[in-house]
């Protein structure tokens, strides 16, 4: 049986180029470290991926939603940890305030301190967060409080700031509005708020803010009882803060571990065995050579006079 010229080139010819597409496909493989370079090499691995790409990416952005949160609850807390010093101070206040043995001018300069932390706590009430947007607003992008042509103070914001989505189908509260953490108290009966007890007492201890002793007295008793009350709230949000705090640092373990489980389940579908494939080059690589090397003695003879 004789081997017609063209078939004898044209089978070294494929066997040549197989090997050097194999060649092809396991130097790309050892250079990205992945067995996949294309969906059609395994359509049903290329799906798995896919999806767990889409999870990965709803991971990513739930762990900076993590963060920011936490950033949220930290800029809060700092604020609030400088309100309450403002209440204690003004408590303190208050108390010296009560003793007979000083005069008008005494309790008037504790009115003139008592002003000035009642501006810092206007001034923390309007914290803003490293966005830019209020901490204590609520839903609103403005400024949380304004001040009153009477120098009353009153909340601008809205509502509750939306919750951050930390994972499917759950958030968090980052913030908190000012009215749930300075208003809503309740001193002799009558509704008040943090910045109301503060302003009364700083008005009752200005010359002639009281008609007499009796009224000043009670004055004070007043205050007292509010700030106590206005402590008290904002103590309750930080405690709640750091309840929140611990919570997302449990989601971010939680998300990292999901994070490392993701990407080794993702490595085990498309990663590739490197020292095998090495070792599989180095077979083609020899076979490729031998190829050629055949090829081109082989083809400088006649292969009639070759082949029979």
């Amino acid at each position: 049986m004789q081997i017609g010229t063209g078939y004898f080139f044209d089978s070294r010819n494929r066997q040549m180029s197989a090997l050097n597409l194999n060649a092809a496909r396991l130097q790309e493989q050892i250079a990205t470290g992945k067995r996949l370079s294309a969906p059609s090499d395994d359509p049903v691995t290329s799906g798995r991926l896919a999806r767990l790409g889409i999870t990965q990416a709803d991971q990513g952005q739930y762990a900076s939603n993590v963060k920011l949160a936490q950033s949220l609850l930290a800029q809060s807390d700092n604020a609030l940890e400088s309100i309450a010093n403002n209440l204690q101070r003004a408590q303190e206040l208050a108390v010296r305030a009560n003793n007979d043995t000083l005069n008008d001018s005494n309790r008037a300069a504790i009115g003139k301190e008592l002003e000035a932390i009642l501006e810092d706590l206007y001034s923390l009430a309007n914290s803003t967060d490293l966005r830019g947007e209020p901490l204590f607003g609520g839903s609103t992008s403005g400024q949380a409080y304004v001040r009153a042509p009477d120098g009353s103070i009153a909340f601008a914001g809205s509502g509750e700031a939306p919750g951050v989505p930390i994972g499917t189908g759950v958030s968090i509260q980052a913030t908190d509005s000012g009215p749930r953490l300075f208003e809503g108290l309740t001193v002799g009966g009558a509704a008040t708020d943090m910045f109301k007890i503060v302003g009364d007492l700083a008005k009752a201890l200005a010359p002639g803010g009281s008609p007499d002793k009796a009224a000043l007295k009670q004055a004070l008793a007043a205050g007292t009882e509010g700030l106590s009350k206005a402590a008290d709230k904002v103590y309750a949000g930080r405690a709640s803060i750091g309840a929140r705090a611990a919570r997302l640092d449990i989601e971010a373990e939680r998300l990292a571990q999901a994070k490392t489980d993701t990407e080794l389940e993702r490595a085990g579908l498309e990663g590739t065995d490197i020292q095998a494939n090495v070792i599989e080059l180095q077979k083609t690589m020899l076979a490729l050579e031998a190829s050629q090397a055949s090829f081109s003695k082989l083809s400088q003879l006649s292969l009639f006079d070759y082949i029979r």
